[in-house]
């Protein structure tokens, strides 16, 4: 089944001319703009949802195509997944014309059609670039128009960068290119997301707590840096959305995101050199400034700093670019087991807590919290291999400490400073 790969910015209204003037610089094909009205199909049951595939039939110029989108992956802003496409005569659904292949067990294509109904729609004008960068075939997309459900809608004016033939790689550079002017705002929320989302009534969104990372059994390593790295960035971008629609709280998690992706750096820094991250974590400590400097989300998330910093994560997690600084001893200890060290690594912070905070420290409290944030992250970047059951309330304790320490509350902080020295380790080969 053919592979889509493509990379999606949501676009400042206000910066639409400039980049406008952007993308007509480029050496292309241009295809002046196009309407296309997209119906998305769904049962009551949300089955398709349910089994992360996404159906629809796109109509343009008369002609109509059925599109069936399954599981694939979201880095960043970029979706690799699996999808085919049918051109139909007229538009109705026909699932009979899709592969055998691509039902998951328990999904019957007969009996599907007979249950889904339309459930939400995107109706907009593309405006297309093709251009060929380091001998790869790439169509920019700007969509301009919005997604509606029943009376319910939202704008869409995002810019799509779609590898048509070659390489990952050169739609990710040509995207660097792009984010060097402001307006451009690095997206995870496909359109069928947010069509989902108004259908089920437009709830707001809300803010989540991190969580533990947890990875595939007999996971390796690399495996582990990977899932890290994924998680972290998934909640900045996360609450990055929440915030530009209004949100101020969801400030506090996106910069808890920002700094994950630092502390994961540092928890792989004994097998990942510091010279393979030294260009994120630049990007990192700019957008960190500008984060410092209380813009208006507007002013910020569209700011080449945070559209540049993203951008580069994204890359260093899809070309994998710390191998090129990997010796031989290196690779073997990113391909060994992550379930191992996890346990290492777990003894490792959880004695440096345990070692900070023996005793009460009076009013220095507020000195260590860099360093109780750093090694609860790294805690919860390695726990997720042992059962949820054990490991939060574990962490609980230790994030009531830090929720005392930042909110001043003397009694409080005692109370969790004892019951979270005091917990017995829940991993093996602890050490005690």
């Amino acid at each position: 089944m053919p592979q889509e790969i493509e990379l999606k910015f949501i676009v400042n209204p206000a910066a639409l001319d400039d980049l406008r003037n952007t993308l007509n610089s480029l050496e292309s094909e241009h295809s002046e703009p196009r309407q296309l009205l997209n119906i998305y199909y769904e049962t009551a049951d949300n089955t398709l949802r349910s089994h992360d595939m996404g159906l629809r039939i796109r109509g343009v110029d008369g002609r109509y195509e059925m599109t069936m989108k399954v599981a694939g992956r979201v880095t960043g802003g970029l979706h690799q997944r699996p999808e085919y496409n049918v051109e139909l005569s007229k538009p109705e659904l026909d699932l009979s014309l899709l592969p055998a292949e691509i039902w998951q067990e328990g999904v019957t294509p007969a009996v599907l059609q007979t249950e889904l109904q339309p459930l939400f729609s995107t109706d907009f004008a593309r405006e297309k670039w093709v251009v060929t960068h380091r001998g790869s075939k790439i169509e920019l997309a700007l969509d301009l128009g919005e997604v509606k459900a029943g009376e319910l809608n939202e704008p869409l004016c995002e810019l799509e960068l779609e590898l048509l033939a070659g390489e990952t790689s050169a739609v990710l550079e040509l995207a660097q290119r792009l984010v060097t002017q402001p307006g451009l705002r690095q997206g995870n929320l496909s359109k069928a997301a947010r069509g989902y989302h108004l259908a089920a009534g437009n709830a707001p969104r809300e803010i989540k707590p991190l969580g533990v990372l947890h990875v595939v059994p007999k996971a390796t390593v690399e495996q582990g840096l990977e899932g890290a790295l994924e998680m972290a960035l998934e909640h900045w971008q996360y609450h990055e959305e929440l915030w530009v629609r209004g949100s101020k709280p969801a400030k506090n998690s996106m910069l808890n995101g920002v700094v994950l992706v630092r502390h994961a750096l540092a928890l792989f820094g004994g097998i990942v050199p510091r010279k393979a991250s030294a260009h994120l974590r630049e990007l990192l400590m700019a957008y960190e400034a500008l984060l410092a400097q209380n813009l208006k989300p507007e002013e910020l998330v569209y700011a080449p700093e945070s559209s540049q910093a993203k951008l580069a994560l994204t890359e260093w997690l899809v070309n994998r670019q710390w191998q090129e600084f990997i010796d031989e001893k290196g690779s073997a200890k990113l391909a060994g087991s992550f379930k191992r060290f996890a346990d290492t690594h777990l003894s490792r912070h959880a004695a440096e807590l345990r070692n900070t905070f023996q005793r009460p420290l009076g009013d220095s409290y507020g000195d260590q919290l860099p360093r109780l944030a750093r090694e609860t992250d790294s805690i919860r970047l390695l726990a997720g291999v042992y059962d949820d059951a054990i490991t939060l309330p574990w962490l609980e304790n230790w994030q009531g400490l830090r929720h005392a320490i930042t909110t001043r509350q003397q009694v409080e902080i005692e109370h969790y400073r004892n019951e979270a020295i005091s917990q017995a380790p829940f991993w093996l080969h602890s050490g005690k």
